[in-house]
């Protein structure tokens, strides 16, 4: 039995001596994307296009808030069947203007796509760096501090961002 005890305790020993012999490392992707021109440049297209797209899809509602107003105006001179009809383009206009809106700016949208398609190629450049610096210090866990919400502190001799941008060829 004391004999089990010691072999337990010699082996909670070895694992804690192993845990604190890990090394870690923090960055903060926020900080070292605004110093990468490429993404600010990404940002701005993105930006600019989602402008365009929303105006395209406001100008589809003011359409359909003319219809309506038009609509209201000739009420009373219009017949049944006009009614309905008048109606039913209206709501079509408003239809058309939701089903743009979440084909430009839905979960799979356009706009989505388009930030992947231009953010992926950014983001492995980042990852290679940081997988590259990792291997060559030795760290076995690299946490990014901006997405980390559970860090309270962290030294800030653990934060490569520094390197990560070094290694991509943004010095700082």
């Amino acid at each position: 039995m004391i004999r089990k005890s010691f072999l337990l305790i010699g082996m909670m020993v070895c694992i804690s001596v192993a845990t604190m012999a890990q090394k870690f490392a923090l960055i903060d992707m926020e900080y070292i994307l605004k110093n990468i021109p490429a993404y600010e440049m990404t940002n701005e297209q993105l930006s600019q296009l989602s402008k365009k797209w929303q105006g395209e899809v406001e100008a589809l509602q003011q359409e359909a808030q003319n219809m309506y107003k038009t609509y209201q105006s000739e009420l009373v001179f219009l017949s049944a069947e006009m009614k309905t009809k008048r109606e039913e383009d209206i709501v079509k206009k408003e239809q058309e203007a939701q089903e743009l809106k979440r084909q430009y700016f839905g979960p799979e949208g356009d706009l989505y796509q388009k930030r992947t398609s231009l953010m992926k190629p950014i983001q492995d450049e980042i990852y290679e760096a940081v997988k590259e610096i990792a291997d060559e210090k030795g760290y076995q866990v690299v946490v990014d501090r901006a997405s980390a919400m559970s860090v309270i502190f962290a030294s800030p001799k653990i934060d490569i961002s520094n390197e990560v941008l070094a290694k991509l060829g943004y010095s700082k």
